[in-house]
């Protein structure tokens, strides 16, 4: 199994993105999604990207430090909502983000506008709705990233609720599509075993490592890298 990738989600702050950086995430996650408790505005989005580099920049000219070596700089996500081709794409020109997170009610044809640059996260009720929107989707993902999220569905919210995905689905998905990123109710307590489970591709947390909503506990989020990362030994 390749080494698992990591996505560290709702990020609000330039202090929560470093501790996620330190620890070794490789996706950083911002929502730009209004409704959400973690939406963060596209200027601070920008400003955050910018503080990154700046870090990243200071660490690489200073003496090394051996306890926090000087990260890879991980790919920045724009997590967008029903929103217009047009405006994802304009928002990711502005903030200087990579990808494109698509988590509503998009169909194949609007990810297609986005070729290169987007992939979908799925929220689907039962296995059948999984495998249907799997195989509309995940041909459609990115070449070099996730082709597809599986998420937790809810009939009312578009992510971030801590509910538990369907790993036995999950499973027979990530067997099929070699990058895909499971999401949903993931936790530094269940993470481990998620990937035993589910094989996939790379994780994604948000509210299972938050001390409240848009603000994360950094001893949890260190742990969750931690277990996801030693779970492939």
């Amino acid at each position: 199994m390749t080494e698992i990738q990591v996505k560290i989600c709702g990020i609000t702050n330039f202090d929560d993105a470093r501790v996620a950086l330190e620890a070794g995430a490789d996706y950083l996650g911002f929502i730009l999604y209004s409704k959400s408790p973690r939406y963060t505005p596209p200027e601070k989005v920008k400003q955050i990207r910018v503080d990154i580099g700046h870090w990243a920049s200071e660490r690489s000219t200073s003496l090394p430090n051996t306890q926090y070596p000087i990260p890879i700089l991980p790919r920045f996500v724009g997590v967008f909502v029903n929103e217009t081709a047009e405006y994802i794409s304009e928002i990711l020109t502005f903030t200087s983000l990579d990808y494109a997170q698509i988590h509503g009610d998009e169909s194949p044809d609007f990810l297609r506008q986005l070729a290169g640059k987007a992939y979908k996260a799925v929220r689907p009720a039962d296995a059948e709705g999984a495998r249907t929107e799997a195989s509309r989707f995940a041909p459609l993902g990115l070449a070099d990233g996730p082709q597809l999220m599986i998420d937790a569905y809810d009939p009312a919210e578009y992510g971030g609720t801590g509910k538990k995905a369907d790993w036995h689905v999950g499973a027979e998905l990530a067997a099929r599509y070699p990058r895909m990123m499971l999401a949903g109710g993931l936790t530094p307590a269940n993470v481990a075993q998620a990937i035993h489970t589910v094989q996939p591709w790379a994780v994604d947390v948000s509210s299972g490592v938050e001390a409240a909503p848009g603000h994360k506990d950094h001893n949890a989020v260190r742990a969750f890298i931690r277990a996801a990362k030693e779970s492939e030994q």
